[in-house]
């Protein structure tokens, strides 16, 4: 992406990213029914990060590149905690909606890109994107990213060239977007 740029454009990313997560975590009116997919510390302290709220910490750390810079896009890797919830792309839908309101946005200038699962069989993950592929229907500026081909560590989790390869292929789907 960086490299498809004009030398004096900076691609910027507010990472706000807590390992095992119902997305509903992301749900700024319910995220403190959600904060505690696992017991262990591990993930408490990830929670934790966040001042227990990672919703207004991503608005936060948004507004402050809005400050010197434009969001040009949102980007989603989740669904395993999820698979198999029919309703989450509803659950998508309603956090980048607030999104968009809370940061003065307009879905036409901020696509949502959403990844596929790790599809290496037909493991129960696999099968969350049958469900991921479905919410261009609920966010009609989404765009979902194929994990097709990527390698996996583990029926969960991509390895580093399967995630180095999901960087590329969300470059070239915001440099086709940018394009139109």
């Amino acid at each position: 992406m960086i490299a498809a740029q004009p030398e004096d454009v900076t691609v910027g990313v507010v990472n706000v990213a807590i390992g095992g997560c119902d997305i509903r975590l992301f749900d700024k009116d319910i995220y403190e029914d959600h904060d505690s997919t696992y017991a262990e510390s591990w993930f408490a302290d990830q929670v934790a990060y966040y001042s227990g709220n990672p919703y207004e910490f991503l608005i936060n750390q948004a507004k402050k590149i809005q400050e010197d810079g434009v969001i040009k896009s949102i980007l989603l890797h989740q669904g395993e905690t999820n698979a198999g919830d029919s309703l989450w792309p509803t659950y998508v839908q309603k956090i980048y909606d607030e999104l968009l309101e809370d940061l003065s946005l307009e879905a036409v200038n901020v696509p949502q890109l959403a990844d596929e699962v790790v599809a290496v069989d037909s493991s129960f993950c696999a099968q969350m994107n049958l469900i991921i592929n479905t919410l261009p229907q609920y966010i009609e500026t989404a765009h979902i990213i194929s994990s097709a081909g990527l390698g996996a560590m583990d029926r969960v989790h991509f390895d580093s060239e399967g995630y180095r390869e999901f960087g590329r292929r969300y470059a070239a789907k915001m440099l086709e977007l940018q394009t139109r």
